[in-house]
């Protein structure tokens, strides 16, 4: 299964989000020397924006940690970087 469809799956099991868009960011890293080799899946880089009541009340350090946690098996391995827009419903106007 790729990365992304991983992230996916975990996040909304998770979460319930009422928004969700994962933006695979890896091409743009792609020339980087720490992205290429044989362990490398080509998915490396993300940048995910979550809506979710889960986050209602939750700091924004509490919000990443929420999902730092969700995806720890990812994180420890094929994801190099992910930058995170968390929010409760709501918070990002028509985000």
């Amino acid at each position: 299964m790729q990365v992304e469809q991983k992230i996916k799956e975990k996040l909304e099991v998770a979460f319930a989000p009422d928004r969700l868009l994962i933006e695979n960011d890896s091409h743009k890293h792609a020339h980087h020397a720490a992205m290429k080799g044989a362990a490398n899946t080509g998915e490396t880089h993300f940048t995910v924006t979550i809506i979710s009541s889960a986050f209602a009340g939750r700091s924004r350090i509490d919000r990443q940690r929420m999902v730092y946690a969700a995806l720890a098996e990812e994180l420890a391995g094929p994801i190099h970087a992910l930058a995170l827009k968390t929010a409760a419903p709501g918070e990002l106007g028509n985000a």
